[in-house]
């Protein structure tokens, strides 16, 4: 009993304290120093509201055309859950992931799979397939961003050679290839020996399951649409903070490349498990505004114009799925209700 507790105790840490504790201290870190009066009067007379208000609600299609994808995928598996209900389940979602970092996919699938009575493995598979798209979308991103803003980056590096150095180093170094390749090792090896063992045959199973959620891309109706809501959901990501640049004076200048930079860098950011990207996703917008001119990037004394553009368009960004979550949640709870769930 007394080890439940601790195993419990220490999920909770891992969950929520931590992330917590590194989002608060990056912002903390971050904004320590800012000039908050400026800040404020940048917010209050500089700001034109209506390009913020055009991007709630291009963020708000991108969360709809996200359910659209998936339910393509859920199809191909024999699962034929309502949009509404798909639609819902991403605004929860988001909503789940400002508290827990990285378990709003997992409640997500939870949900869909107990609506639906549908393998809870399949609809994970899916959903892993789904983020798989993403990482490819972002790395695609990434490489078109270096070759259009490599002086931006180079400008960088020359500021900055100690982390061109560092990379270079990190990268081209045998004991980080040995690692790869013993940690590889070890893991064919817990697979090729340990057939025998239950929980290794669970594993399997779960990997069965996984993998025959990803493999619906493969076989389903329609992949070009599978695509086509791909463009949608990363040109609404990309657009929503796009027409940001548009309501502040000093960024409305500085071009596309600019935004795409700063896009590219944030989603980066998004990686850090911390609640909404809270911290990371300012220090990333911070320093991409930074290669154009936009301040310098200093925690000592960072720009009032970069902080206040990090911190208005993050801050409006949570209200929207903070509304959205509550949305979801009383959405499902009518459902129980009217079901006599």
């Amino acid at each position: 009993m007394e080890k439940e507790k601790i195993k419990k105790s220490l999920g909770t840490v891992c969950k929520v304290v931590i992330p917590l504790v590194v989002g608060v201290g990056l912002f903390y870190w971050l904004y320590n120093n800012v000039d908050v009066e400026q800040m404020k009067n940048i917010l209050r007379y500089d700001v034109d509201y209506t390009w913020i208000g055009v991007m709630l609600v291009i963020s708000t299609f991108s969360h709809v055309f996200r359910a659209m994808r998936w339910r393509l995928q859920l199809r191909a598996l024999g699962i034929d859950a309502p949009l509404g209900v798909l639609v819902v389940s991403i605004f929860g979602t988001y909503a789940v992931n400002l508290v827990f970092p990285r378990l709003g996919e997992v409640w997500r699938c939870g949900y869909i799979s107990r609506r639906q009575k549908a393998p809870f493995t399949k609809v994970v598979g899916s959903m892993v397939a789904d983020r798989l798209s993403d990482t490819v979308t972002v790395l695609t991103l990434t490489l078109v961003t270096m070759c259009l803003a490599w002086s931006a980056f180079d400008k960088f590096f020359d500021a900055f050679p100690q982390v061109k150095d560092g990379i270079f180093n990190t990268v081209t170094s045998p004991v980080t290839w040995i690692g790869v390749a013993v940690v590889a090792g070890l893991v064919v090896a817990l697979f090729k020996l340990g057939k025998h063992f239950a929980f290794i045959q669970k594993i399997d199973n779960a990997i069965a399951g996984l993998w025959q959620g990803f493999y619906s891309i493969t076989k389903m109706k329609g992949k070009r649409w599978f695509l086509f809501y791909t463009l949608l959901i990363w040109g609404c990501y990309f657009t929503q903070l796009y027409v940001c640049f548009f309501a502040f004076p000093f960024t409305k200048d500085l071009g596309i490349v600019c935004a795409l930079v700063c896009f590219v860098l944030s989603s980066i950011s998004m990686g850090i498990p911390t609640n909404g990207g809270l911290g990371a996703w300012h220090i990333a917008i911070i320093f991409g505004l930074s290669l154009y001119g936009v301040g310098t990037f200093s925690i000592n004394r960072p720009d009032a114009n970069a902080t206040a553009f990090a911190m208005l368009v993050w801050g409006t960004q949570t209200l929207l799925l903070i509304a959205l979550g509550i949305y979801s949640y009383v959405y499902i709870l009518m459902n129980k209700t009217k079901e006599g769930n």
